[in-house]
């Protein structure tokens, strides 16, 4: 029951605060007024209010965006480890610096408009704009619903516009030159297995043998890992392995029979147990690279005392100045061989932070990257063998709902996107297209003279 009580104010003549109880039972002020009327009307709106679950505090509107953010909004969210390391960076870039230290009821839908224009003039691609936005709109959808502000600011601000650019899938032929070209078999098996099965990259490096049932070649995708940052991770690792694939509902797909007996074959080979991850990360030891005979090179210019060297010999490289490949690599693999053996005072090896899951980035710049400018292939990312896959099953007459479920898409809209991707997918149309042309074109020309 609210109740007012009577003070005296700055100028000695009675005041009345207005007091209510909210919905944890805690006395709460509704205001002060000159009478006591007013405070009993004051207090008995407030405890309407409560009974209708729509009163929140109005001091809590008054904290900063920075302390909403920091002690409210991020600690009170569940959410995946790698989706709190993305907000929480993009949250300290981009949002920070323009709205930190405002008052979450002082920020408008201008402030907002005047946000989006600054990073448009900065160069900031449509992307990353409409990225965070949403991230914005999100922190106040939820200061909304607890009542820390009673005015969504990001309703009505229009972004620039994002164009939907259409899939590059890489075809058959360009994926056989990569594969050719890729450095060993497990990574040519690995790339297979991908763009055979359209797995997710966390979905791939998590799978273990224990996974494929080889007499009936089902693969059951239960798990995936995700790589963060330290910070984010609850036991201070790099690589989270989570108990459910990105969409939360386990899947099953039938593999073909040449890859289930490759891969069927590679563990037997590498003697893994069930819960061996099927790829690791290779280990890498100092890469000493053949290098040719010297006696086929010919010799160096000759220097200033007149002498000349073979190519690719230390002599070349030293005392003949000579910075051709071939002497380059010559040096570069005597260095090599001496930090190997603990000699020239050598540096820590810098190897790559993992518990035996291969990283999507190390993959790509140490792996897939060189396979790519070794065939001219356009640029084409490790995941886009999973839209091809999804491309050649549809264009190869494949259901679309098989496909969607063999996927994982949450929706049949997402696996729709891959109808028509491949470059000779619209031939049938074309072709349809000619015979009408050609038979109008007929119809117009002049009649043959009758015989």
């Amino acid at each position: 029951m609210g109740f007012s009580r009577r003070r005296a104010g700055q100028d000695g003549r009675p005041r009345y605060t207005a007091y209510y109880r909210d919905l944890k039972d805690r006395e709460c002020s509704a205001g002060t007024f000159s009478n006591k009327k007013d405070a009993d009307r004051a207090w008995q709106r407030a405890e309407a209010k409560v009974a209708e679950g729509r009163l929140g505090d109005p001091g809590r509107g008054r904290q900063t965006f920075q302390a909403y953010v920091e002690q409210v909004w991020l600690p009170g969210h569940q959410i995946e480890a790698t989706t709190r390391q993305s907000y929480t960076y993009s949250i300290y870039k981009h949002l920070m610096p323009e709205f930190g230290p405002m008052r979450m009821i002082d920020i408008l839908p201008e402030h907002v408009r005047a946000w989006v224009a600054r990073l448009r003039d900065a160069g900031v691609t449509p992307v990353t704009i409409r990225y965070n936005k949403v991230l914005l709109s999100a922190i106040f959808t939820t200061a909304l619903n607890d009542q820390v502000v009673f005015l969504h600011p990001c309703r009505g601000v229009k972004i620039p516009t994002v164009p939907q650019k259409p899939r590059a899938i890489i075809t058959p032929e360009q994926f056989g030159r990569v594969y050719d070209a890729l450095p060993d078999d497990t990574m040519r098996l690995l790339a297979e297995t991908k763009i055979e099965t359209g797995l997710r990259w966390g979905e791939l490096t998590e799978l273990r043998v224990k996974d494929i049932d080889f007499p009936t070649r089902m693969l059951t995708v239960s798990r995936a890992v995700v790589e963060v940052n330290a910070k984010f991770h609850p036991a201070d690792g790099r690589f989270l392995v989570k108990d459910y694939p990105k969409d939360g509902e386990y899947r099953r797909l039938k593999l073909t029979s040449q890859i289930a007996s490759k891969l069927r074959a590679y563990a037997g080979e590498r003697e893994l147990s069930d819960d061996d991850l099927m790829f690791a990360m290779p280990q890498r030891g100092p890469v000493l690279k053949v290098l040719p005979n010297p006696g086929q090179l010919g010799r160096t210019e000759p220097n200033a005392a007149g002498r000349t060297y073979l190519h690719g010999t230390l002599s070349a490289y030293t005392a003949g100045r000579c910075r051709c490949e071939h002497c380059r690599r010559a040096f570069a693999q005597y260095r090599a061989q001496r930090r190997a053996s603990g000699m020239d005072d050598p540096r820590t090896p810098r190897t790559r932070d993992t518990d035996g899951h291969i990283p999507r980035d190390w993959f790509r710049n140490q792996v897939w990257k060189p396979a790519l400018a070794k065939t001219g292939v356009p640029a084409v990312r490790p995941h886009d063998l999973r839209h091809a896959h999804a491309s050649w099953l549809l264009a190869g007459g494949a259901d679309l709902q098989a496909v969607k479920e063999r996927l994982g898409h949450a929706s049949i809209a997402t696996t729709e996107k891959y109808l028509h991707t491949l470059p000779d997918a619209d031939d049938s149309t074309l072709d349809a297209f000619t015979r009408i042309r050609e038979r109008s074109m007929v119809s117009r020309s002049p009649r043959r003279r009758s015989r």
